[in-house]
C-alpha cells in the first residue's frame, strides 16, 4: 500500500507536512509507504532534519509546480498539470498509490478528483464530511462545503454516503442521521430541508428527523446532514473554539497565584479538553463519492494532523468505503426517489 501526501499544500508546507509524513512512516511496520509529493530539493531539505529518514519507508515524487490558494480550480487544472496535486492525482489514477493526503486548495483538490478519479457510479454530486466532536466522540457534519447549492435529493445521498463511511470508519452500525433545521418539527425549515426531511423518512437510513444548531455538540446524532453554505458555516465556527477557548482560559488565569495553582491542578482536565476539541485529533476529511481515496486536511494543518490524515487513509483503504458506497446506490437507484425535485 503507498500512500502520497502533497507536500507542497498548506500554510505550514513542507515542513509540517513532511514532519507529519515522517511520524506515519515510523509507524507503518510494513504496512503502507508514504510517497512525498512536491519540489524534490526542497522535500529532500525539509527530511534532512529527521535523522534517519533514509531507514524509513519514505519516497519522493518530484512535481515542478504548486497550486496557491489565489488559484482558481480552473487554472489549477489547466495551467499546473505538474502541481503537486496533480501528479499525486494522476499516481493515484494509474495505481501507482493508493490514496493521497493534501492540505493544499480545496477546490483543485475536487476538481482534480472529479477529472482524473471520476464519480463512483450512481453519485450526483461527490462531497466533503467533516468530524466536530461532541464531548462523547464525534459528530459527521455532511456536507462541509463543498456544495454550496443543493437540491434534496443531494442531501439525501450526503446523509446515504456519510452513513457508511461512519459505520465502516466508527463501528456503528446504524449511525443515526438528523437533518440540521431552525426547529425539531417536520414542519420547520426552508423548502430544501422540507423536501429532504421526505426523502430521508422514505430512504431506509436511520433518521430520527430534524435537529438543531445546539445539537450538535452534544451528540444528538452521529451524522448532520445540510447544504454546503450551512455546513462550512459550521465546520469556521467550530473550529475557532478550541482557539478562543484556549486564549481566553489563558487570559482569565492571569498572573493571579491562587488562579494559577488552580490552573496548575487542573490541567490534566484543560489538557484532556483541550484535546477532545483539537480537530488535528482527527486528521482530515475524506471525499467521499469519487472512485478513489483522497484526503483533505485544513490548510494550517500541524503534522499531527498530516500523520492522523495518513492512519486515515489507510483505514479507509483496509475497509472499502468505496466499495460499500456502490452497493447502497444501487438499492438507492431502485427506491424511486423523485431526483427531478
Amino acid at each position: 500500500m503507498k500512500i502520497a501526501v502533497d507536500a507542497m499544500g498548506g500554510d505550514k508546507a513542507p515542513r509540517a507536512i513532511v514532519n507529519g509524513a515522517i511520524a506515519a512512516a515510523r509507524q507503518a511496520q510494513k504496512r503502507y509507504s508514504v510517497v512525498l509529493v512536491g519540489d524534490e530539493t526542497i522535500i529532500q531539505q525539509e527530511l534532512s532534519h529527521h535523522k534517519g529518514w533514509n531507514d524509513l519507508p519514505i519516497e519522493i515524487k518530484h512535481a515542478s509546480q504548486q497550486v496557491t490558494m489565489h488559484d482558481s480550480p480552473s487554472v489549477a487544472l489547466k495551467q499546473k498539470k505538474d502541481s503537486s496535486i496533480a501528479v499525486a492525482m494522476r499516481m493515484h489514477k494509474a495505481g501507482e498509490v493508493n490514496a493521497i493526503v493534501s492540505a493544499g486548495h480545496t477546490g483543485a483538490v475536487l476538481a482534480s478528483a472529479l477529472v482524473d478519479l471520476r464519480k463512483i457510479p450512481g453519485v450526483i454530486r461527490p462531497t466533503i464530511g467533516s468530524f466536530i466532536p461532541n464531548g462523547r466522540d464525534v459528530t459527521l457534519l455532511m456536507d462541509a462545503g463543498t456544495n454550496v447549492d443543493c437540491k434534496p435529493v443531494h442531501l439525501l445521498q450526503f446523509g446515504l454516503m456519510g452513513s457508511i463511511f461512519f459505520k465502516r470508519m466508527i463501528g456503528r452500525q446504524a449511525p443515526v442521521i438528523g437533518l440540521l433545521s431552525i426547529g425539531e418539527e417536520k414542519t420547520k425549515g426552508n423548502e430544501l430541508v422540507l423536501r429532504t426531511h421526505e426523502l430521508l423518512e422514505q430512504s431506509k437510513l436511520n433518521f430520527i428527523g430534524n435537529v438543531e444548531g445546539g445539537d450538535i455538540l452534544k451528540g444528538k446524532v452521529d451524522i448532520v446532514v445540510c447544504d454546503g453554505f450551512v455546513g462550512n458555516i459550521i465546520l469556521k465556527f467550530a473550529e475557532s473554539f478550541n482557539r478562543v477557548y484556549s486564549t481566553n482560559l489563558k487570559k482569565n488565569i492571569g498572573t493571579h497565584l491562587i488562579y494559577k495553582l488552580g490552573a496548575l491542578m487542573l490541567k490534566p482536565a484543560f489538557t484532556k479538553l483541550k484535546q477532545t476539541f483539537d480537530y488535528a485529533e482527527y486528521g482530515g476529511v475524506p471525499l467521499l463519492g469519487v472512485n478513489g481515496v483522497a484526503i483533505i486536511c485544513h490548510g494550517s494543518s500541524p503534522g499531527k494532523a498530516i500523520m492522523n490524515a495518513i492512519f486515515e487513509a489507510e483505514k479507509i483503504i483496509n475497509t472499502d468505503v468505496n466499495r460499500y458506497i456502490a452497493e447502497e446506490l444501487k438499492t438507492f437507484s431502485e427506491e424511486k426517489f423523485d431526483v427531478s425535485v
